[in-house]
């Protein structure tokens, strides 16, 4: 372990928080709110920490592996940590762990909250719980690498570490000038959103905190019925497409940049997710009609909306889908564990995985029934390496782990089994909303300390893909 070199990354890290809150302040200046204080002060410690601590000279620049988990899986911690500060300190939220858990919530992109009057709260504040989803949608170490100077050879480790999917890469050779691609695509579509939303009626300040949820993939609102609040079909219309643009692999976009128009349509794992959405919708909007709503257009427009932010992990809504039959609940409930593609700022276990596992299941059967026959699993016409799948079955074997171990130190509370299983489901895969207590007009404020620390520690174990925060448990990972 090169423990220089990981601290150094941690300092640089740390300080690209202290400017990141440097929006948020200026909003509360602008509200003359006293809230500025607790985010000026904040800085302060930020630059005070980190300043330092990135000056250190290593006496080795290479990493290793297992220094880019390091990097990774502390980085989301500290900044996390470091995030709950302006809440603690400003007052609107007394308790640390809510604080942290809030603010894990929002670099993780989750959406779960403990607040119960969000519209009550500063300008400031809700500024940064969404911003937030911002900077942890696309990653926290890729906007770090596309606005400062190389951080070494291990660069493309790092973002291996922490991007999403079973196999993220360089779109170009150097990954300094891929960070910058993934950031340019994303402040374009940030942009574009603000824009149609300002058009589609939306003040200026919420148009930017529900674009920050919309392409993040979070969640977070300034109103207490979430978008629903709005009750602005043109406005659900354009979050509703910007969140599955959002949990599209970005490198497919590059590749459309370039000229190739037909990449969406020749990628097997967007096909698979367009056709999850287009068929939860459907499933669901036939469910619905006539026992919740009247018109058929009516209950594709609240199904649709539901499905693609539950599917892309966003956690936005528009109505109580508690009060929904339980065929479509159920069908929520397992697009919780669908999330979105691989390259995108989805969470869940993605759809490649998915992809990957029936192809896998599919080939097993197809060797029992001719045995001597040689088949390969294959994604775009080409053959996947045996050890990709085999660590997408370990990371599937984790995941299921993690998640039955959370729910049982969660249903030590005695909450009902709905609410405890959604509750741990929705944080580990990033969704937000669960059902039942923690349904999307609930939140996370019924439980025990103990009960956010697991789903806070879900909430950050989800987002990394589980391997860089389960990493730090073991003593060899540790040793130079």
């Amino acid at each position: 372990m090169n423990y220089k070199m990981v601290l150094k990354n941690l300092g640089i890290v740390l300080i690209c928080e202290g400017i990141a809150m440097l929006p948020s302040l200026i909003v509360a200046l602008l509200y003359g709110e006293s809230s500025s204080w607790a985010f000026l002060g904040t800085i302060l410690l930020l630059f005070i920490i980190g300043i330092p601590v990135s000056f250190i000279k290593p006496k080795y620049a290479n990493l290793f592996i297992k220094d880019g988990f390091a990097i990774v899986a502390l980085a989301w911690i500290s900044v996390s940590f470091f995030g709950a500060f302006p809440f603690y300190f400003s007052g609107e939220i007394p308790s640390f762990v809510d604080s942290f858990f809030e603010a894990s919530s929002g670099f993780t992109t989750t959406g779960a909250s403990i607040l119960q009057h969000i519209q009550g709260l500063p300008q400031g504040i809700l500024f940064w719980r969404s911003f937030t989803h911002w900077v942890g949608g696309m990653g926290v170490l890729v906007l770090t690498m596309a606005i400062l100077p190389s951080t070494g050879t291990g660069a493309l480790k790092i973002m291996k570490a922490e991007s999403p999917g079973p196999s993220p890469g360089k779109l170009v050779p150097r990954v300094k000038e891929t960070a910058k691609i993934l950031y340019g695509i994303y402040l374009i579509m940030t942009l574009l959103e603000i824009i149609l939303l300002k058009v589609a009626g939306m003040p200026w300040y919420d148009a930017f905190v529900h674009t920050f949820g919309t392409v993040g993939t979070g969640g977070f609102s300034n109103m207490n019925l979430s978008v629903g609040a709005y009750n602005n079909i043109y406005i659900e219309i354009i979050i509703t497409v910007f969140m599955f643009l959002a949990g599209s692999n970005f490198a497919l976009y590059y590749q459309m940049f370039r000229g190739n128009l037909k990449a969406f349509f020749k990628d097997e794992e967007f096909r698979l997710y367009a056709f999850i959405v287009i068929t939860a919708t459907v499933l669901i909007g036939i469910n619905i009609y006539g026992t919740i709503y009247n018109g058929i257009g009516q209950s594709i427009r609240y199904s649709a909306f539901q499905v693609v932010s539950i599917t892309t992990t966003t956690g936005y809504a528009t109505a109580d889908f508690n009060l929904w039959p339980v065929f479509s609940k159920v069908i929520l409930f397992f697009l919780m564990f669908v999330g979105g593609c691989a390259g995108s700022t989805g969470g869940s276990i993605k759809n490649i995985r998915i992809l990957l596992l029936f192809k896998t299941a599919k080939r097993d059967l197809m060797r029992i029934i001719h045995p001597k026959a040689i088949y390969s699993v294959r994604i775009g016409g080409k053959a996947v390496n045996e050890r990709v799948l085999s660590e997408i079955l370990g990371f599937f074997f984790m995941y299921m782990m993690v998640l039955c171990g959370a729910i049982l130190i969660v249903s030590i509370e005695g909450k009902d089994l709905v609410t405890t299983v959604t509750a741990v489901a929705a944080t580990i895969g990033n969704i937000g909303p669960g059902l039942g207590m923690v349904g999307p007009t609930g939140n996370f404020s019924g439980f025990t300390n103990l009960s956010k620390m697991v789903l806070s520690f879900c909430m950050l174990v989800g987002r990394l893909e589980i391997y860089p925060i389960l990493l730090l448990a073991l003593p060899d990972f540790w040793k130079k």
